[in-house]
């Protein structure tokens, strides 16, 4: 049995916990261990005591953009808390700190009560803040990197802040182990209600385009140079076909939804069969944007 940080209390900790009523596709094995650090105190001694025993370590954030294998999760998966620190608003700046493990619905809660703008692009999108920061999540509106100031992160060492972090197309380069706890966002005083309107008019056109009603994670590829994934996938006719209980959307090829019972197995074999199609047909390589965690079956 897999050894756990002495400081944890029992309700930190949950052993052999299915992992699939965690992610927003709803698929996929248990965690050997599921903590839940009730305090940043906590959430540093277990990183070290990963650290210590070379125990695996996996974060899993809102479970949106998180595929977990059928066969589950060795060692620790951490979940942080939403309420880890006060959140810090200060209007005549703009700034605004939030937990990372808050909903990144949030940020649009704060933006409409202090009149500020900027970040209109994150409304509608799942997941927390920092699965948000770590993958610099966007729209075709934005990217969350371009509105965060700074970083807190923590590591075996303690809490810190850091600014300046590189960032590209749907991913944030963080040094290797550290977990994002807060993030300050930079935002500007606004026309809130054009705001409320453009933050409207995306969230419609959403419900209008992806299968937001069915268990998903989002977006299956980054869409490639040039191309749009979800179009290329279209182009293979594999728009609405189905791998046991897993199915290509018929509102958006660039969708996955589970049918009630999909396994991992069945969403990468249909992640796998769009890109062999694609790339035979068109000779582009389609990148998973999923982020794929424990262990597959082969």
């Amino acid at each position: 049995m897999i050894a756990l940080p002495p400081a944890l209390t029992p309700t930190e900790v949950k052993r052999n916990e299915p992992l699939a009523p965690w992610t927003s596709v709803r698929v996929g094995g248990s965690a050997e261990a599921l903590i839940r650090p009730a305090t940043p105190d906590a959430l540093v001694g277990t990183l070290r005591f990963a650290r210590e025993t070379n125990t695996s370590l996996t974060l899993l954030g809102g479970g949106a953009n998180t595929l977990v294998g059928d066969l589950g999760v060795p060692g620790f998966t951490l979940k942080l808390a939403s309420d880890y620190f006060p959140e810090q608003v200060d209007p005549s700046t703009g700034l605004i700190t939030l937990n990372a493990g808050s909903a990144i619905a949030r940020i649009v809660t704060v933006m409409k009560q202090h009149a500020l703008v900027g970040a209109e692009f994150l409304a509608g999108i799942p997941g927390t803040l920092g699965g948000a920061t770590a993958m610099n999540a966007g729209t075709k509106q934005g990217e969350a990197m371009t509105v965060i100031d700074a970083v807190e992160l923590a590591t075996p060492d303690g809490l810190g802040w850091v600014t300046g972090l590189s960032y590209r197309y749907r991913h944030t380069e963080l040094p290797a182990g550290a977990v994002v706890t807060r993030v300050r966002f930079r935002l500007r005083k606004g026309d809130v209600v054009e705001s409320a309107a453009k933050m409207e008019a995306d969230l419609s056109y959403r419900k209008r385009t992806q299968p937001l009603s069915q268990p998903n994670f989002g977006s299956v590829f980054t869409n490639p140079p040039g191309h749009f994934a979800g179009a290329l996938i279209e182009q293979v006719k594999l728009k609405g076909h189905r791998l046991g209980q897993a199915q290509i959307s018929t509102l958006h090829a660039n969708w996955i939804v589970n049918l009630g019972g999909a396994t991992a197995q069945d969403v990468t074999s249909l992640m796998a069969l769009a890109q062999e199609r694609v790339r035979e047909a068109t000779g582009v390589e389609l990148v998973p944007e999923v982020k794929r965690v424990g262990r597959f079956l082969p």
